[in-house]
């Protein structure tokens, strides 16, 4: 769960008290460690200017440090806005700022980023509180004034900037929406600035967050920044069933994760023949079923059959050689893989001294009635 104020009263750190330098994914989705930190600069040369300062959700922007503050990371500064300030808290600064830049920013110019104005002072902190707490009442307002509209799209988040003066919405909708009316009903509503920014799924579900069909939380709301295009092609080459129910994310697309392996399924693939290939024996043409790419095993069959023969892709490549001499195998048979070699160790159930039985008792209790009634019969006699 996140911290809801990392600073609160008096310019002290609250919730987790690390002011937002936290390491645990709570204060900020995307944290960057700062392994530069203990490195001293060389006598004589200044510290980098450009510092990268983090905003709502996973918004950041590099500003330039004109006025030579001492800045360190999870300090509140008030920042250079269009037509006003906004608020954010350093995330990077220092020399690891200089590789964020030329990571990020390939062209970026130093001399025309925007300035940081002074560190926050309290009243600038309560202000910015202040803004976080109007923002669910805002959103759920403005999606009454599209509703009244009957506009397709849906409003997901709402930013304020530090200073009030002006409020960005996030919306998702499938095609283009003409909002010019929403934001003039907006502006009389809510007398701020208005903005609207279009997001798409996997924005949205991002700010959102949630927790996925593998129990943790959504990789787009805790670190994943790079959103690349998911094709039904990575599923076919992981021999996964095309079922859009098990392969779409809660954003309603293909899971982001089907591409963590993908590079691996694609550099395996490449010792297998192509499977749209038939084998022709003497028994008939033999067709590809299935593949595993870690085993390197290939299984083919013969139409109206069930029996499957597993071979080896080179095995494979070999009867593919003789047909293209004109040579024709008798039988695939021949060159599947043994048998005993292919089968798996079946791990079965062995009992242990009878530890299986729950009547296992039993016996040994009627044993020991029997020794006390004979016990007792001989104390008898003998007096």
């Amino acid at each position: 769960m996140s911290c809801k104020s990392c600073n609160s009263g008096d310019g002290k750190p609250g919730g987790c008290r690390m002011n937002g330098t936290c390491n645990k994914s709570g204060c900020n989705k995307l944290e960057v460690y700062d392994w530069l930190a203990n490195i001293e600069l060389p006598n004589g040369q200044k510290p980098y200017s450009i510092v990268e300062v983090r905003f709502k959700n996973s918004r950041k922007d590099f500003y330039r440090n004109a006025s030579d503050k001492q800045l360190q990371v999870g300090d509140v500064v008030v920042v250079d806005a269009i037509k006003g300030y906004d608020i954010g808290v350093v995330s990077v600064c220092g020399e690891l700022a200089k590789i964020q830049v030329a990571k990020k920013r390939k062209n970026f110019k130093p001399l025309e980023a925007k300035k940081i104005i002074r560190l926050a002072e309290q009243k600038d902190i309560d202000l910015w509180i202040k803004a976080r707490d109007k923002e669910k009442d805002l959103m759920y307002k403005s999606r009454t004034l599209a509703l009244n509209l009957n506009l397709e799209m849906k409003i997901s988040d709402v930013e304020y900037q530090g200073d009030l003066s002006k409020a960005t919405f996030y919306y998702t909708a499938e095609g283009r929406v003409d909002f010019r009316q929403l934001i003039k009903d907006m502006a009389s509503e809510f007398r701020i600035r208005i903005e609207m920014k279009q997001i798409g799924a996997r924005q949205e579900s991002a700010r959102l967050g949630g927790i996925g069909s593998c129990g943790r939380e959504l990789c787009c709301s805790t670190w994943l920044s790079d959103f690349r295009s998911v094709s039904t092609s990575a599923a076919r080459y992981q021999q996964l069933s095309l079922n859009p129910q098990k392969l779409a994310g809660q954003c309603g697309k293909l899971k982001c994760c089907l591409n963590y392996e993908l590079d691996m399924y694609l550099e395996g693939i490449k010792e297998f023949p192509k499977t749209d290939i038939k084998l022709k024996t003497q028994k008939g043409n033999a067709f590809h079923v299935k593949t595993d790419v870690f085993k390197k095993t290939m299984w083919y069959s013969y139409p109206g059959e069930s029996e499957l023969f597993s071979m080896t892709p080179t095995r494979v490549k070999e009867i593919i050689e003789m047909n293209r001499k004109g040579k024709i195998p008798a039988n695939l048979a021949d060159f599947e893989i043994q048998k005993e070699f292919a089968k798996e160790e079946e791990v079965g159930y062995s009992n242990v001294v009878g530890q299986d039985s729950v009547s296992r008792f039993e016996n040994k209790f009627k044993k020991k009635k029997k020794r006390k009634k004979y016990r007792g019969k001989n104390q008898n006699k003998s007096n």
